[in-house]
């Protein structure tokens, strides 16, 4: 009992020295981690920090160029272009976030059950999973949207099913390797009842690829996010998010450039650095993955 407990106490010195690892031992994983946290707190201190109200139009500041009231100028509409990037990083990101996050338990859920029980279970969800792969991506997310629309929850739902057939077969990959476990085996043949295994025994043994997969596709949540708003079935106007900024842009690009230019530089940092700590989880958490 003693060695279990100390076994235990060294659980959160582990996940410390797998954060340093991948944040700190390169130089570039280090300034990504700055970035990332710098744009965090522009999103949840943003009615603090932006210097103007981002829906506030003015007849009279119609296109300005940059200044020292007006860092990025202001666009057609006359309003300050980056207090709507701040505010936009607030949709960005929580998307960025959330979906993925949902996709993962959504998908986690259906491959174990697929990889777990096998049989007519594995038939449906595979059939389901290859049917929703055989569309890229952003395609599926243009078709569901365009389906359901606008709005938060919309865009939610349709980042969500975007994701959810690549959590699922990872998911279902890794259950059947764990399911031909001995120690898979033997709690069967002592009685232990399934949802037991699986919480206890499959799950956290799959669990590093599901959270390695949720950190790379939360850049791409922000960019098929960005990429919906930009067609106009995202985000809807006037709530700013980085997409939309671009689309505004686009239309009065001779006017101000500067809305194109700012939420173009976030997007590319943003994804940027997220793709860079979730290289350097991958060598870190699965560190044979460069062999294959």
């Amino acid at each position: 009992m003693a060695t279990i407990q100390a076994a235990g106490a060294l659980e959160p010195r582990a996940k410390a020295s797998i954060f340093k690892r991948i944040v700190f031992e390169k130089i570039s994983t280090t300034i990504a981690f700055i970035v990332i946290l710098a744009f965090v707190i522009l999103a949840v201190f943003a009615p603090y920090i932006a210097p103007y109200d981002p829906l506030k139009q003015s007849f009279l500041a119609i296109n300005k160029y940059p200044s020292a009231s007006n860092w990025l100028g202001t666009d057609q509409f006359g309003r300050d272009v980056f207090s709507r990037l701040i505010y936009g990083s607030r949709t960005s990101l929580t998307f960025g976030l959330i979906s993925p996050a949902f996709a993962a338990v959504i998908g986690t859920a259906l491959g174990v059950a697929a990889g777990y029980f096998g049989g007519i279970t594995d038939r449906v969800v595979s059939k389901m999973i290859d049917l929703l792969m055989a569309f890229p991506e952003l395609l599926l997310a243009i078709i569901i949207s365009a389906a359901l629309g606008g709005g938060f929850w919309n865009v939610v739902i349709v980042l969500t099913i975007a994701f959810v057939p690549g959590f699922a077969r990872v998911a279902r990959a890794s259950t059947l390797a764990v399911r031909q476990e001995p120690y898979i085996e033997a709690s069967i043949a002592i009685g232990v009842k399934t949802p037991i295994i699986i919480l206890r025994h499959v799950i956290p043994n799959i669990s590093a690829s599901i959270v390695l997969l949720w950190t790379l596709w939360i850049a791409s949540a922000i960019r098929v996010e960005a990429a919906l708003s930009f067609l106009g079935i995202g985000t809807q106007p006037p709530n700013p998010s980085w997409g939309n900024i671009i689309r505004d842009g686009l239309s009065n690009i001779f006017g101000s450039p500067w809305p194109i230019i700012g939420a173009g530089f976030a997007i590319t940092m943003v994804v940027l650095a997220i793709n860079l700590i979730g290289d350097a989880a991958r060598d870190v958490l699965d560190p044979n993955s460069g062999e294959r």
